[in-house]
């Protein structure tokens, strides 16, 4: 079955491309004090090891616009800087040679402020993102809906795309963010259906790393299985890694991600044999520690109702016995390993992972 994909225009931020069927980019924030550069590009390497595809920096402060150019020069990936209430932040920023800007049409102030914005951003050939946020809607269309529907968030968004078509600026990603999971997917469904710029998905303020988690996985997961959205930030009140980890997790869970090892394990169950728990985590923290590079699906199972078939229907599997476990590879048993060893074998079977489709033939 074909996946499905919204057709939207392609927009170069840096080196990657957001939209025209693009892969979809993650993206995080920083939580370090833009102006900090050491610490700010400290963080920034650590999102970029972690997989984000662009940063974003907060330019609250004259101190930050100011050392937006040495963390543009000394950042791997491209920098999107973040700007609210002061349009002379933006403007220093797309000096400075930022890849991207983010300004909220809630708190940018007058028209004519987000005019030398864009004619800017035009004459330095960078697009900037109409952040549109539930939490800061203007003042107008908010008292026109008395709450942010999803329609306030589509009037806002189109508001803007409006000034900016106005100007003959179209380098334009559109992000409708709401902290409602339900009232977020239907902006951005009814966005979609307006529009065929890029789309920014996030769940706004969604919350700790736990209900962040699964309000961001509802949200963008649902919107992204619709082929809705062409890069995303997953919104977490923790370590903006785990960000970066979330959002590459959400989209291997659809596998339209990187490649990576996507491991299926069983639920709890009275029918399990063996220590599967232990078994699954030591896989798991093993697997993100060295980063396999490959789309190979692991079956980890744990008794004789489900096992033989998720094993078999996996690239890699095993199903647990009393104290051993089948191991299978692309249906077939392999052989026979004793739950002690389980970890390892999985492990090296992994290292040693080569669909029998593309194997070189031995002699």
């Amino acid at each position: 079955m074909q996946r499905p994909r919204r057709d939207s225009r392609p927009v170069q931020v840096g080196p990657v491309q957001i939209g025209g069927h693009a892969p979809i980019a993650v993206q995080s924030m920083t939580v370090s004090k833009t102006h900090k550069v050491e610490e700010t590009l400290h963080e920034i390497a650590q999102l970029a090891e972690a997989g984000a595809d662009i940063v974003r920096v907060a330019v609250p402060r004259p101190e930050d616009a100011d050392a937006l150019r040495d963390i543009v020069q000394g950042s791997t990936v491209p920098i999107v800087a973040d700007i609210h209430f002061n349009h002379t932040y933006a403007l220093k920023a797309i000096e400075a040679g930022v890849a991207k800007v983010r300004i909220n049409p809630g708190n940018i102030g007058k028209q004519e402020w987000e005019r030398e914005v864009l004619l800017a951003a035009k004459e330095a050939g960078l697009p900037i993102r109409i952040g549109v946020n539930s939490g800061s809607l203007e003042r107008d269309i908010l008292d026109k809906y008395g709450y942010p529907q999803p329609e306030a968030l589509l009037e806002s968004a189109l508001r803007h795309v409006e000034i900016c078509s106005r100007h003959g600026f179209e380098d334009i990603v559109i992000s409708v963010k709401h902290s409602d999971v339900f009232f977020m997917i239907q902006a951005y469904r009814l966005l979609a259906e307006r529009t065929d710029f890029p789309l920014h998905l996030g769940v706004t303020e969604s919350g700790s790393f736990k209900v962040g988690t699964i309000k961001s996985s509802i949200g963008i997961g649902a919107l992204l299985a619709d082929g809705i959205g062409d890069t995303i930030r997953v919104s977490l009140a923790t370590d903006s890694v785990k960000e970066v980890e979330t959002a590459h997790t959400i989209l291997k869970s659809l596998r339209i991600g990187r490649p990576g090892v996507n491991i299926i394990a069983c639920p709890t169950c009275g029918r399990l044999n063996g220590d599967l728990f232990s078994i699954v985590e030591e896989v798991e923290t093993a697997v993100n520690a060295r980063k396999f590079e490959k789309d190979v699906t692991v079956a980890l199972m744990g008794c004789a109702v489900n096992g033989p078939g998720e094993a078999q229907g996996a690239d890699l599997g095993i199903s647990l016995g009393r104290g051993r476990a089948h191991l299978f590879k692309q249906g077939k048993v392999v052989g026979t390993v004793p739950e002690s060893k389980i970890v390892d074998t999985v492990l090296e079977a992994i290292e040693a992972w080569e669909p029998e489709e593309d194997a070189q033939p031995t002699t």
